[in-house]
């Protein structure tokens, strides 16, 4: 694999890792941020799905419906099928708590599973890149 796609991979890989550490800081702080913390866990996976369908050469658009990401992530490894329920209850984390509404932010326990669900997005798709990816990441 050439080094411009390592690189790129990597980049999503990192820019997945810090959205799913801003969640965990904004989680366990003095004032938890409960719809900030959502939205970047939704962000960690999308970008996580994005580096796998990066690494198999999958062009994908500019969206946030992480059901479409695994989708097509499936058509290179059936298995991204474990991810569809998460996909499902991370998605609206985009965009359901970042603009005034009725409801301001999630439930505390709705936001630990994201969290919990969001890591598990990231640590799956860290589990099916090649190692010359994951060596300094």
């Amino acid at each position: 694999m050439d080094e411009a796609k390592i690189h790129e991979i990597r980049q999503w890989l990192i820019k997945a890792d810090h959205d799913l550490r801003s969640a965990e800081r904004l989680l366990t702080g003095e004032q938890p941020l409960l719809d900030t913390a959502v939205y970047h866990c939704q962000q960690a996976a999308e970008k996580a799905l994005k580096a796998f369908l990066t690494l198999k050469d999958a062009p994908f658009q500019k969206i946030h419906v992480l059901s479409i990401l695994v989708e097509q992530c499936m058509e290179f490894d059936p298995s991204f099928q474990e991810l569809s329920d998460l996909a499902d209850v991370l998605t609206p984390y985009a965009v359901a708590f970042r603009y005034p509404g009725d409801v301001l932010e999630p439930v505390p326990g709705d936001a630990d599973d994201a969290y919990r669900m969001a890591g598990e997005v990231v640590e799956f798709v860290r589990g099916r890149m090649p190692g010359e990816v994951m060596d300094d990441v």
